[in-house]
């Protein structure tokens, strides 16, 4: 199941190499990584099983202020955030929302075209970048 707006590709590497993968893609772009959330280790700490799950909260002020002028409950879904997975069959996964459908959803989508168009073009060579190929 993959639900509307989120974009999930499987990676070549497990968990924690393909959110190492993410942080370099990131912040070789000059985008902050502002938050990295350990699903499965506070799921430890309360003692109840969880696969590897990450989030990677992270973002630029020049892509997403622009949204915000435009429907300022865009701030809800900014910054942008990747999720780092591994399912029940042991296949890793990278997942993020789609920009254009966060802006649709706050109605963020008119006169912002050219900054969606960037963030989905930068998250798509993100996720190639960061799924690719084993070393």
């Amino acid at each position: 199941m993959k639900p509307d707006g989120m974009i999930a590709v499987a990676s070549n590497h497990d968990p924690a190499e393909t959110t190492r993968r993410v942080e370099r893609a990131v912040t070789a772009r000059g985008i902050t990584i502002l938050a990295r959330i350990d699903h499965a280790a506070a799921a430890a700490k309360v003692g109840l099983p969880l696969r590897p799950t990450q989030v990677l909260i992270f973002g630029n002020p020049k892509a997403g202020t622009p949204l915000m002028q435009e429907a300022q409950t865009t701030g809800l879904d900014l910054p942008l955030r990747a999720l780092v997975w591994q399912d029940e069959a042991g296949r890793t996964w990278f997942g993020y929302n789609d920009p254009g459908w966060l802006a649709r959803r706050h109605g963020a989508d008119r006169g912002t075209e050219r900054v969606l168009e960037t963030m989905a073009a930068t998250l798509a060579d993100i996720a190639r970048e960061v799924v690719g190929s084993a070393p």
